[in-house]
């Protein structure tokens, strides 16, 4: 059984196609996903995407893209939306100081109030990083020393120190199809590196899709891929791999059960 921790259905690539991407996914062994909010005028899709599926579970939260139309939102707001069972994490939510579609003021007011979130709620923080290394460190730990919460480093492509800090802090780190790209030997070095008890994997589809589908929409079910690589890079046998990174998804998403588990 294979988890893929960051998926988005409610994506426009995905319209009229997601029974059949589920189905695709389970014949793959890829069991259950997590989809992803990107704006919390996205949360009515993605809700009813969720409510259709026992495997697929949903986050609530704002991108860092977004923040410029978030400077509203609060962690009570948030906190509120997450009340429902089939919502297991806060997120995705971050810095991005690559393309700066929002002002880094107000991505930061905006990522504050989703730590709040993750603090008050007791759920995951699903974290997007890029380029913000040094900020995003300084806030997770500032906010760590007030409450304790729980991190985790969607699709990471940033520093071993960073990666190091989160795992230090009880988070985890999630890797993707990146990790099969040409290019991504430092990305691969991280992951190397990780406590195999802090690794999870994910696909972020319909983005990234890894070799051997590199350059097409990326779907669940490319997951096996991910997996693939992760054994190389870890030497590990594939089976291992794939109870490792269920077993941690289930150990960090504390609110979500195995499909076919009573709750």
């Amino acid at each position: 059984m294979l988890v893929d921790s960051h998926v988005n259905l409610h994506h426009e690539k995905f319209a009229g196609e997601v029974d059949r991407i589920i189905a695709d996914a389970r014949a793959a062994g890829v069991s259950a996903m997590l989809t992803i909010s990107d704006k919390i005028s996205s949360s009515d899709a993605i809700r009813a995407i969720a409510s259709r599926y026992e495997c697929v579970w949903r986050s609530v939260g704002a991108h860092p893209h977004y923040a410029s139309d978030h400077l509203d939102v609060t962690s009570q707001t948030l906190a509120s939306l997450a009340v429902e069972e089939d919502v297991i994490g806060i997120g995705e939510c971050g810095l991005d100081f690559h393309y700066e579609f929002s002002p880094r003021e107000a991505q930061q007011r905006v990522f504050a109030a989703h730590i709040e979130a993750a603090q008050a709620t007791g759920l995951p923080l699903i974290i997007h990083a890029r380029e913000a290394d040094d900020t995003m460190g300084s806030m997770l730990a500032a906010a760590m020393g007030k409450r304790p919460f729980a991190p985790l480093l969607h699709c990471y492509t940033g520093s071993l120190r960073l990666a190091e800090e989160v795992v230090g802090m009880g988070g985890y780190v999630s890797f993707s199809g990146i990790i099969t790209f040409k290019n991504a030997d430092a990305v691969r070095a991280v992951a190397a590196r990780m406590p195999h008890d802090r690794i999870i994997i994910e696909t972020d589809c319909p983005y990234l899709a890894p070799v051997p589908h590199r350059g097409r929409r990326c779907e669940p079910a490319h997951l096996v891929h991910v997996a693939d690589k992760l054994a190389e890079i870890l030497d590990r046998p594939r089976s291992e791999i794939d109870d490792m990174t269920t077993g941690n998804f289930f150990k960090l998403f504390k609110r979500a059960r195995r499909p076919g588990e009573n709750s």
